[in-house]
Order: structure tokens, then sequence, then C-alpha cells
């Protein structure tokens, strides 16, 4: 693989309510990919050692000065809710859905009273970008079968966050398609019979090793 390639895509997911603009669901991801140069020296060119020559003592590189260590821009609370903040009011007013905002590729789509937001980098591609915010809207409608709203979103935060972890995993999208997300994030069926109507008692044992016995009989005649 390239040295400038990375599979890393998403910078941020975000669910903000529209009418007040506070959060509802926020993922932020840093790339693991180191961003202040390679850590390793290079070795003269040019020259024929005949001997092994001496190894270079490897040292982590210094960061530059102004830039930040981290390789998430936005690395603790009060910078996300600033660019959360300011997103939205950026969006609020518009009719498209792709802007540039903070020197990042922002795509987003409007549900009801919410707002579903991927953010990645201006290097990246937006149609990627789009195929996955489509997958995440896609996702919820198939998994609640009605309108996705805010109040929706609450009251199942553990199957939102389910789909997502499911379309991107640490800024890698893994998947868009929304029928395979569905059926990874289903809850599991309902049981035919509830265990609270079984008769657990030493008469209802009783009756069911009676029918068990007269089945295998009737298993053996029909055998026969």
């Amino acid at each position: 693989m390239s040295p400038g390639m990375s599979l890393f895509s998403v910078q941020a997911v975000l669910i903000l309510g529209t009418e007040d603009g506070a959060r509802i669901l926020a993922k932020y991801y840093s790339s693991p990919h180191s961003t202040t140069g390679s850590e390793f020296p290079s070795w003269p060119r040019g020259r024929c050692y005949q001997t092994r020559p001496k190894p270079y003592k490897l040292t982590p590189p210094r960061p530059h000065a102004g830039t930040a260590t981290s390789s998430n821009p936005y690395p603790d609370l009060k910078a996300q809710k600033a660019f959360e903040k300011g997103l939205i009011e950026k969006t609020a007013k518009q009719t498209g859905d792709i802007i540039l905002y903070d020197n990042r590729i922002v795509l987003y789509k409007l549900e009801s009273d919410i707002m579903i937001y991927v953010v990645g980098s201006l290097e990246e591609n937006e149609i990627l970008l789009y195929n996955t915010v489509l997958a995440i809207r896609d996702s919820l409608h198939l998994v609640f079968k009605q309108s996705v709203d805010k109040r929706t979103i609450i009251e199942n935060y553990d199957l939102v966050s389910l789909a997502i972890d499911e379309i991107v995993d640490d800024g890698i999208i893994l998947e868009t398609d929304p029928t395979i997300i569905v059926q990874r994030v289903s809850r599991a069926p309902a049981q035919d019979v509830p265990i609270g109507r079984i008769d657990l008692s030493e008469q209802g044992v009783n009756n069911l090793a009676q029918l068990g016995k007269s089945k295998l009989a009737d298993w053996l005649r029909q055998g026969l």
C-alpha cells in the first residue's frame, strides 16, 4: 500500500437537534497514522558499506510549533461543542447536502427535527461520504419503520449507536448497504411460548413427561 493511502475516511458522525442544536449522538474518530512526519530516519544513499553501519538512534519526532499533538482536531468537549454549534448554525438555512466548514467536508441530511452529519477531511471523496450519510439515514428508517425523530433516537439510543458502528468503525467505512446493516442490528424475535406460561409445578412436569412418552410411541409405530 502506498504510504499516502489510508482507509481512515470519517472524522466524525453527528446527530444534532435542529430546534436547539443540542447533541443527540456524537462520535469523533482519530486517525491512527502520524501526521508529524516519518518516525524512521533515511539512510544515506549512493554509498556502499562493506560492514554493517552503526544503527541510528530512533527518537520520536518533535511536533512543529503550533501543531496539535493529537490527530483528533477536536480533542476535548469544549472544542467539539463549539464545532457542533457553528455547524448547526451554518446548515440551518442551507438547502443542499454538502458544505465546507472549518476546513472540512461535511455531508448532512435533515430528518424531521434532527440533522445527520458525516465529517471528513478536504482530501476525502465526497461521494463516499455522501453514501455514508445516506446509509445512516436509510438504516434508521428500516430499523424503526417510521419517521426518524429526536424522541425515537433517544428511546432507541442503543440501536442507533450500533447501526452507526456497523457503518463506520474508528473512522473506517465498513458497510453502506442498509439492508445488511438492519439485519445485524435488529432485535431478536420474541419467543413463541412465553416462559411465564410454562407450568413448572410437579403436575405440569408429569404432564410434559406423559406427552413426551405418547409422542415417542407414535413415532415408533410410524417407523414400524
